[in-house]
């Protein structure tokens, strides 16, 4: 596809789904400005620090997530209140992530990360001098939750909205690998390993530690080089916010394979929900793990996601995106299903290693791909309704998957999220075909 079939497909679909786009240079009869792509030179360093920023901000996120939920076991006995502290880390996922979108497509992306990391350091701080002084409150760390849950939405999603202004097109599937493993192994598993060793240490040390943590991340942005603000809509006053989510996610249902692919992770993150949730009871009164064992099924998705990242480039060309696609899928199928007809640690263990491998190259693809297709102006609201899908099915699952739990028993219910995931993998290869990614991934942005 050249780039004027590009631009015309681009304006064609703006006008389909109501979304107003800027005439750039080259249309308004003026060269094209070239500056708006980074070199080569330039890309390296932002890639650097994009990894950078995002490896420091998700392992002090992971850190937070073990931190505030123990912080308020010395403040309450409830369950239930306890439980608050965590749910206020991850509902703005559900709350504000589109409204977070339209945020990133009106400002400069690099001001955002900026503030969402001032935001996290002004909380933590405060929670650290509340502790210390002895004035800490469940409230305070309800209100605390919430501020550092809605700064992480806007920080992923500013952060992966950057990367086509950041990065030259050849270098962005490996800035979308290493990020995507950043994310993966730091937020989810080093972060909580790390804050439980901080923990160890004390409270206070631990807050003081994700404090530093985030003001590093905000350092490193200034190692960035180029535009980050997206361009700006036509008209004397911005569109109102509700007409710009609309315009996002019409955007997103009228593209068919990004449409599929945002209803199939879905159902993937749904099943991955279940497997994270039921299997602390799985492991400790079916496997009768010890301990070590159970660490060690958490920690190989970890390293699954870690050598996805790193062998992404590798499969991509050896196999093609769609089988490294297909790679998730058929993961997260072993994944769950497993548990459904073994207790054999090493099996669980390699089906969570291949999960975990699976998510990563999905992911990064999946950017990719989003990046050729999407304008700039539309990025962060593209993303942001991509992780709601996402994100938002995560909590939704688990508790589907404690009721049938409830009812039915573990092993019936890992079958059952198995099953439902496997029925994708027909639909799958009739919507993501070979020449659908290959027009996708050649488009000019």
């Amino acid at each position: 596809m050249t780039g004027n079939e590009r631009s015309t497909t681009d304006a064609s679909v703006a006008a389909d789904s109501g979304t107003v786009l800027t005439a750039g240079p080259h249309q308004a009869g003026k060269p094209p400005d070239t500056s708006a792509t980074p070199s080569p030179v330039a890309g390296a360093r932002n890639s650097f620090a994009l990894v950078a920023f995002t490896a420091l901000t998700n392992l002090a996120d992971g850190v937070t997530k073990i931190v505030l939920p123990l912080l308020a076991t010395q403040l309450t006995s409830s369950p239930a209140q306890v439980a608050g502290v965590a749910i206020t880390l991850t509902l703005p996922w559900l709350l504000a992530s589109l409204h977070v979108g339209v945020l990133v497509d009106r400002f400069d992306r690099r001001r955002l990360l900026w503030l969402a990391d001032g935001a996290r350091t002004l909380v933590v701080v405060t929670l650290a001098w509340l502790y210390l002084a002895d004035g800490l409150t469940m409230p305070a760390l309800y209100v605390g939750g919430l501020v550092l849950g809605v700064a992480e939405v806007v920080a992923l999603t500013a952060a992966v909205a950057m990367i086509p202004a950041a990065v030259p097109r050849s270098g962005r599937e490996r800035t979308n690998a290493w990020i995507a493993g950043a994310e993966t192994v730091c937020n989810e598993f080093a972060g909580p390993f790390v804050g439980g060793l901080l923990v160890a240490l004390g409270s206070a040390i631990a807050l003081g530690a994700t404090a530093v943590a985030y003001v590093a991340g905000a350092l490193l942005l200034v190692l960035l080089v180029g535009r980050f603000r997206p361009v700006a809509v036509t008209g004397d006053e911005p569109p109102k916010v509700r007409r710009q989510i609309v315009e996002g996610l019409s955007f997103l249902w009228r593209q068919r394979l990004l449409r599929f692919m945002a209803l199939a992770l879905t159902v993937l993150c749904s099943a991955w929900a279940v497997w994270l949730a039921l299997m602390p009871l799985m492991a400790t009164q079916v496997m009768r793990a010890s301990p070590q064992e159970y660490g060690l099924m958490l920690s190989m998705l970890g390293v699954g996601g870690l050598v996805g990242a790193a062998t992404v480039g590798w499969i991509n060309r050896l196999l093609g995106q769609r089988w490294a696609l297909f790679g998730d899928l058929l993961g997260t199928v072993v994944m769950v299903g497993i548990p459904a007809v073994t207790t054999n640690v090493v099996a669980v263990s390699v089906a969570a290693f291949l999960g975990g491998m699976g998510g990563v190259l999905w992911t990064v693809n999946s950017r990719t791909i989003s990046q050729a297709l999407v304008p700039d102006e539309l990025l962060g609201r593209y993303n942001a309704a991509a992780r709601l899908f996402s994100w938002g099915a995560m909590p939704v699952g688990a508790a589907i998957g404690g009721a049938v739990a409830q009812l039915f028993g573990l092993r019936v219910t890992f079958a059952l999220f198995a099953l439902v995931a496997a029925v994708l993998i027909v639909p799958f290869f009739v919507v993501i075909r070979p020449e659908l990614l290959a027009e996708a991934t050649s488009a000019e942005r």
